[in-house]
């Protein structure tokens, strides 16, 4: 790895500096930067003079700073190779979610007495079953053809076309390829247009499975840190290349970023071809966009510099695999003929299903925010009455919360919660290297009344942990924050 710019690490410690030793300061802001995945871990320090010089502090100060954290294990320095900065080797690195069919030590089959909270979603709407009887009544008119549209049902193409114009994004059907999920839609994006070993540009933290997919294609994932206050641009590398971002509820932090921020991450990448994620888009609380929801990252930029994958899995129901890619035209027939490598065609009833859900839309949808305000005040008034020394920004949509434990006990609760017949996501899940350990993340998604029960063990059972681990889990993040 190059070494990093000496005046961008300045700009990310000064917070840290402003009580304490100075010294200490800078051990304790390199620690908590690499821990919150805002520098990655492997990245080789500025020098001392260089840093000191940066910061207008004594080079004793930072020698000090780098020696602390030698001691403490993350800080590796060779002769003529300079200092890396990198996470202890006993750091769990990505962790499966303990007892998903994914666990080696679990078996595949689901539990019934498991509280699967590893998995953010909603049952389905009472409506669906209804649309689901319509879908099946539009399907003579379509059984005298083979059924397989490479690019999707013409009905459905037009249906999200409509959508992305009413949203301020002109779209015409040649323009929209239909999926069986954003994911699926990533992947057939990176199939396309990502050659082999080149670097991608992913939030950190983000997604499990967008990470995932980038690593499962031979790709090399590079870290864009971000935050409910927005992504850190000033630790952002300008890459050639892909850039998956989810400017609207994004996974897991809730952000919803505003036109502004939008603009300023376009222009802080000008050489990167950008992935928007539209997952939750739909799922925005109600209360955050009164003024109405932010433009789409496309409308803000030049055609084909932004490629948009959505999909109906979260704001209607997981089990309706329908998804799609908005692009330019000649963009959406390569990312078909990707597809002829996977599977051919998405399923036509469950197009037919989409094209309903679509056409009453604003009904499903407004009650599923209304369900979902009313779950995520119940979790956060839960966290303020039972687990007060967590801390956590409150999401602004979506259907999951970022909880700041305050130790690095995420791994070590999921792995005890799994035991007690809960199931939990910890925080490494959804970052690169092993960081976000100090995270956890809840979705909003059960019954207003489970909640208080659900945090006062989650609670307790992180206390029980915190004797067994060292203080370089504690928290040491700057700034204010809100319950």
């Amino acid at each position: 790895m190059p070494v990093l710019p000496p005046r961008q690490v300045a700009t990310l410690l000064r917070p840290y500096l402003v009580s304490g030793p100075a010294y200490a300061g800078v051990a304790a802001g390199l620690r908590s930067l690499l821990l919150d995945g805002r520098l990655p871990s492997g990245s080789r320090l500025p020098s001392e003079r260089d840093l000191a010089a940066a910061l207008g502090a004594s080079r004793t100060t930072v020698t000090a700073g780098y020696d602390l954290l030698r001691e403490q294990g993350f800080v590796r320095s060779r002769r003529g190779a300079g200092s890396t900065l990198l996470l202890p080797d006993s750091r769990a690195v990505r962790p499966l979610v303990p007892g998903s069919a994914l666990d080696p030590a679990a078996g595949a089959a689901e539990r019934d007495d498991v509280l699967d909270l590893a998995v953010a979603a909603l049952p389905a709407p009472s409506v669906l079953a209804e649309l689901a009887h319509e879908a099946a009544d539009a399907l003579p008119a379509v059984l005298g053809g083979h059924g397989l549209h490479p690019l999707g049902l013409p009905a459905l193409r037009e249906a999200v076309a409509e959508r992305f114009s009413a949203r301020g994004l002109r779209t015409d059907a040649g323009q929209v390829l239909v999926t069986s999920g954003a994911l699926h839609g990533w992947d057939l994006v990176l199939r396309a247009l990502a050659r082999p070993g080149a670097r991608v540009l992913v939030e950190q933290p983000s997604y499990p499975s967008v990470l995932d997919a980038v690593l499962a294609r031979g790709l090399r994932p590079v870290p864009l840190p971000v935050s409910a206050d927005g992504w850190d641009l000033v630790a952002a590398p300008d890459l050639p290349g892909l850039a998956h971002v989810t400017p609207d509820a994004q996974n897991p932090t809730g952000l919803i970023a505003s036109a502004e921020q939008r603009r300023e991450l376009l222009a802080a990448l000008p050489s990167a071809t950008f992935v928007a994620d539209e997952t939750f888009a739909d799922l925005l609380d109600p209360g955050v966009v009164e003024a109405g929801p932010p433009p789409p990252l496309a409308a803000l930029a030049p055609p084909g510099r932004v490629l948009t994958v959505g999909s109906l899995s979260k704001s209607v129901w997981p089990g309706l695999r329908v998804g799609w890619v908005r692009a330019p035209a000649d963009v959406v027939r390569r990312l078909a003929t990707a597809r002829g490598g996977q599977d051919l065609a998405s399923p036509v009833l469950e197009q037919l299903l989409a094209v309903a859900v679509l056409a009453r839309g604003g009904t499903v949808l407004a009650e599923r925010r209304e369900l979902l305000r009313r779950r995520r005040q119940a979790l956060l008034a839960a966290l303020a009455e039972h687990a007060p020394t967590w801390r956590i920004d409150p999401p602004q949509g979506g259907m999951v919360a970022w909880i700041d434990l305050g130790e690095s006990v995420s791994t070590a609760l999921a792995e005890l919660a799994a035991t007690r017949g809960v199931r939990l996501a910890p925080g490494p899940r959804f970052g690169l290297g092993g960081t976000h350990d100090r995270f956890l993340r809840l979705p909003f998604t059960l019954a207003e009344e489970e909640y208080a029960p659900l945090v006062r063990r989650l609670h307790e059972w992180a206390q029980q942990l915190r004797p067994a681990q060292g203080r370089a889990g504690r928290r040491e993040r700057p700034g204010t924050w809100t319950a």
